[in-house]
């Protein structure tokens, strides 16, 4: 277990004309150790209770991966049952925090997404990407399951897609796919044009009725009301498969291989 890498990563997060813009970062492919995810909850929570923002926009560092969801190294250390459901629940306390955010969230996708990263990208009220955002689900691949992000994928494509992504975890799905799918609503070939684009509608709605759009949000999410017990339901499932040999067995061969 490498402990400084997990403790590595980062959460920023700037507000400009009614725009608060959240980047997440850690070097190992923008992974989502605990610290990370407790850090972008409390992140999200603080810009919708913040009246001056308007509009939120969600990101990761760098040019590559826009996430490769849960960190390897972590899930490696998970020795208990508790230890597995927290681990779990930061996944879920994320998703749970976008859900109930009064501000409509903009995604920026500007690399591929894995796992808790196709969580991260489902949980936004609108998703920009670039044409090399492929998105995959690994979880059964290292003996899990996408039991925790399963919800918020299956709300954006439908049962029939997030089917496929999760029984077949090894292969990718192009961002065209998730775009006709409806996980990402606009798919570019440059990441200059891709910013412009979000760059454009942030500045629209910083400008729009906060009431209005508040009541859009709701509306979007009808029907999401038993997420903190659904998810929570999904922590205890996965933090039990996560101590499971098998798991472990699996974890290791999968961390020298691509996601």
């Amino acid at each position: 277990m490498e402990t400084n890498i997990i403790e590595q990563g980062t959460v920023e997060h700037t507000v400009s004309n009614g725009i608060a813009t959240i980047t997440f970062s850690h070097p190992k492919s923008n992974s989502l150790p605990g610290k990370v995810l407790r850090k972008l909850v409390a992140t999200i929570s603080e810009a919708g209770q913040d009246d001056s923002v308007k509009v939120i926009v969600l990101q990761s560092a760098g040019e590559k991966a826009f996430c490769a969801g849960a960190s390897f190294d972590e899930l490696l250390s998970i020795a208990d049952f508790d230890t597995g459901k927290e681990f779990f629940m930061g996944f879920a306390r994320v998703i749970n925090a976008a859900r109930k955010c009064p501000k409509l969230i903009l995604g920026r996708v500007q690399g591929k997404a894995v796992g808790g990263g196709v969580g991260m990208a489902s949980a936004v009220d609108y998703c920009f990407a670039m044409d090399t955002a492929s998105v995959k689900l690994s979880e059964l691949a290292v003996g899990i399951g996408p039991f925790v992000v399963g919800p918020a994928v299956q709300r954006k494509v439908g049962t029939s897609a997030f089917g496929q992504l999760a029984i077949n975890a090894t292969e990718w799905k192009s961002a065209q796919w998730a775009r006709e799918k409806g996980l990402y609503t606009d798919v570019f070939d440059s990441i200059e044009s891709m910013d412009e684009a979000i760059a454009k509608l942030a500045n629209k709605l910083a400008n729009s009725n906060p009431e209005a759009m508040k009541l859009i949000k709701k509306a979007l999410w009808k029907g999401t009301d038993n997420w903190d017990q659904l998810l929570e339901e999904r922590a205890e499932m996965s933090g039990h498969l996560v101590l499971s040999e098998f798991t472990t067995n699996a974890i290791n061969k999968f961390k020298s291989g691509a996601r």
